[in-house]
């Protein structure tokens, strides 16, 4: 059987960025040296990395081109208290919001990323 193992995202600075879904998700970081790459993991779920990129340029919001690829999406008991716990570990709030359900958010290196109620997801 085939799973996935880590998903990674390619950043300019990987030590905020690791540090700010560290503290987001709760995850341990098993990896990394400090100034390239990092990976965080916990016991449930694919590990997350960070790999240091000389140029990156963050996608856009909203982003109309297709160049995003791809975002994570994360289940909340409370959105609007989990977007607020998020602004304070340093995400910003995107803008425009596309709706009522969930929150985008922006990551210290600008990748997209919502919040929505865990209920939708069964």
């Amino acid at each position: 059987m085939t799973k996935i193992a880590m998903l990674t995202l390619d950043c300019a600075e990987v030590t905020p960025v690791a540090d700010f879904w560290k503290a987001a998700l709760g995850y341990e970081q098993v990896a990394g040296d400090g100034d390239n790459y990092a990976m965080l993991s916990n016991a449930s779920g694919p590990a997350l990395g960070f790999g240091k990129v000389e140029g990156y340029q963050p996608p856009g919001w909203p982003n109309e081109n297709g160049s995003k690829q791809f975002h994570l999406d994360l289940a909340a008991d409370d959105v609007d208290a989990e977007a607020e716990r998020l602004v304070g570990l340093g995400a910003t709030l995107a803008e425009p919001q596309p709706g009522e359900t969930w929150r985008v958010l922006l990551d210290p290196a600008g990748h997209p990323f919502c919040v929505t109620n865990a209920a939708s997801w069964g």
